[in-house]
């Protein structure tokens, strides 16, 4: 098999991955969401429609750059990921994770920050805020200009710090569940998570949800630090307004039926 060759395969097979993974944690956890609190998206069919379409286009962005990584490890052991869990010492493990999550978070609040300047906003993070309210398939919903901001981090990162693979796999399934969790419209966490002393520097659906809510504050990912020391913090919020639009639009769907029966039963 030709180099070429070698890394189109190994990018398609991260693109699907990345895709599968997807669609299987925001599937689930919108099912999660139907049964905990029905109605919550009742008329935002149109809108996750569009949270999937961009969703799925930025799965080929983040599987490209990983499908290289990947091939090149593979090959050539181009980064510093291990998979001898002796070869650094077994205390490392949780230690790389932090450290991945820590410079990921980093990344992200900078580059979130941007992306609200006036211009890079109206280009590209506008697509991700033209969902209100959020869903849980709205994790991964960005314009291609903002999918390529995430999708080099990690990549970057594996050539940085040491990692095993298996611990990078938990980074990969941290990122994933904290971005649809945060978008979810409620709080799947256990209250110590976002209310006690733990939930002052982790981020969970509500500290991101008043970010959706205000739109300049609350820039984090996994955690509140950056938010706290440049005073973008602004607390966490709650669902309420959410859930009462929920069932105000439950409310005119439901008349809508209503009517809709009245005029056919009129035409028997």
């Amino acid at each position: 098999m030709s180099v070429a060759l070698a890394i189109l395969v190994s990018a398609v097979a991260m693109t699907v991955i990345v895709g599968v993974r997807y669609l299987v944690t925001s599937g689930g956890f919108a099912l999660a969401t139907r049964a905990r609190h029905p109605g919550l998206y009742t008329g935002l069919d149109p809108q996750i429609r569009r949270e999937i379409a961009w969703s799925l286009a930025s799965a080929a962005i983040y599987g490209v750059p990983a499908g290289v990584v990947a091939w090149g490890w593979r090959t050539h052991g181009w980064t510093r990921i291990y998979d001898d869990v002796h070869a650094f010492p077994l205390w490392y493990l949780p230690v790389s994770v932090l450290l991945f999550l820590l410079a990921h978070d980093t990344w992200f609040y900078w580059t979130h920050r941007w992306m609200h300047r006036p211009g890079p906003f109206r280009i590209a993070h506008a697509v991700h805020h033209a969902s209100r309210p959020p869903t849980a398939w709205a994790a991964m919903a960005f314009h291609p200009i903002e999918a390529l901001t995430g999708a080099v981090a990690i990549p970057l990162l594996v050539f940085v710090i040491p990692i095993h693979v298996g611990a990078l796999g938990l980074v990969l399934a941290i990122m994933t569940v904290m971005g649809v969790t945060n978008h979810m419209g409620w709080e799947v966490f256990p209250r110590f998570m976002w209310r006690g002393i733990v939930g002052r520097w982790l981020i969970t659906a509500s500290h991101h949800q008043r970010h959706h809510e205000r739109y300049g504050c609350n820039y984090g990912l996994y955690f509140r630090f950056w938010d706290r020391l440049c005073g973008t913090d602004d607390g966490i919020g709650d669902f309420a307004r959410a859930h009462a639009n929920a069932r105000r639009r439950g409310g005119i769907a439901g008349a809508d039926a209503g009517r809709d029966a009245d005029r056919r039963g009129a035409g028997r």
